[in-house]
């Protein structure tokens, strides 16, 4: 079944991918999620986000110490029958997001302990190979009414990649590094729960839906792991957190969901959303994929002059430029790599953040100086 892309598109992101202009972008297909998702191409979509049924084997009602009900997820869509036909419906929806995903394509899916650890071991027989697994930590989650467990304060997301061969994926490093103060992003992300204005509701003021994610989850995940233009599907769309979170950073989606008052909801939601400025949502390109930049460039250019000496950011090791853009250490000489690597003992070095200049304000890393030859052949 092929179908049109909608014609209210994104306006601010790119084109339907020329390989699939099948794909119905932008759209919430409505039936079972297996079933639509045989409907799509193969290899056509960039990310996956599965917010599964957790099939929380919920026994009675839960209540509070005043004995109010709690709201919790008694849906029949949340109950299975038994193990292992939950793992029967996992292992078939995951075989389809498979095949719909591109070989640079990755896999987010999330839950809790009564269900993550049965998807993380189909994913593995079925032949993804797990990136990371990453602890949403809750910092106001539900308390334990009955005060016989430990509070449930996180649910487990699991990043995974087609197969253990899987390369050329999107992980969007340097600028997640750089919105975390230079620090390197870590696996265990402090995020509250949905509440407030953001919880969709219903005219009789309860939850639209019981499970609704947090935007700012969905945004670390979009932002960690795709790019502008990407094609995001989110095979058990719910309230559409996936769909908005795409539209405002820039990103297309396909949503499939079961529930049509829950695809009402979604849809209404995500038509009031207003994509965010394209300067705000461009792609800065990784240092991995920037121009190559020779060290005798930089001093063809005059900016590193023969005769410098280079040092280390603790000032313990120092080598000389040549004119041929070599470095000397000694009696020693070669490239800024080798020469960073030979005088640490090392096998091998980045001499690009190995090595500083000093200058008027203090040491100056080698790589300002070849993002200054980037940006001068950019500009010529």
């Amino acid at each position: 079944m092929a179908y049109r892309r909608n014609g209210a598109a994104l306006a601010r992101s790119t084109e339907a991918p020329a390989l699939h202009p099948d794909l119905p972008l932008d759209r919430i297909l409505i039936g079972d999620c297996i079933a639509e998702l045989e409907k799509l191409p193969a290899a056509s979509v960039d990310l996956v986000f599965a917010d599964p049924p957790y099939n929380l084997q919920l026994q009675g009602d839960l209540r509070r110490p005043d004995q109010s009900l709690v709201d919790a997820v008694d849906d029949a869509w949340d109950q299975f029958e038994s193990f292992s036909a939950y793992d029967a419906f996992t292992r078939a929806w995951l075989l389809q997001v498979r095949r719909v995903l591109k070989p640079t394509g990755t896999l987010w899916v999330i839950g809790s302990y009564h269900n993550i650890f049965r998807v993380g071991s189909a994913l593995q027989d079925l032949g993804y190979w797990i990136l990371n697994d990453v602890v949403w930590r809750k910092t106001n989650p539900m308390p334990n009414f009955r005060g016989r467990r430990f509070t449930n304060a996180h649910e487990t997301l699991i990043w995974a990649a087609r197969g253990a061969d899987s390369k050329g994926y999107t992980f969007n490093y340097e600028a997640l590094k750089a919105g975390n103060e230079d620090l390197q992003p870590r696996s265990d992300w402090l995020i509250p729960i949905c509440s407030g204005g953001e919880r969709l509701k219903g005219d009789d003021g309860k939850k639209a839906h019981p499970t609704q994610k947090p935007e700012a989850l969905l945004a670390r995940v979009l932002l960690s792991a795709s790019k502008p233009g990407d094609v995001v599907l989110d095979p058990f769309f719910g309230s559409g957190t996936t769909g908005a979170v795409a539209k405002r950073l820039g990103r297309h989606f396909v949503g499939v969901e079961r529930d049509r008052e829950y695809a009402a909801y979604a849809k209404a939601r995500i038509d009031a959303v207003e994509p965010e400025a394209h300067e705000a949502i461009v792609q800065a390109p990784a240092k991995r994929e920037a121009a190559r930049v020779a060290f005798s460039a930089v001093v063809e250019r005059g900016l590193v002059k023969p005769g410098t000496r280079l040092v280390d950011d603790r000032g313990r090791y120092e080598a000389t430029v040549r004119a041929d853009g070599t470095l000397a250490l000694g009696s020693v000489v070669g490239s800024i790599h080798r020469i960073g690597a030979i005088a640490q003992g090392r096998e091998a070095c980045n001499g690009w953040t190995f090595w500083h200049v000093a200058g008027p304000k203090g040491l100056v890393v080698l790589d300002a100086f070849r993002e200054t030859v980037r940006a001068e052949e950019k500009a010529g």
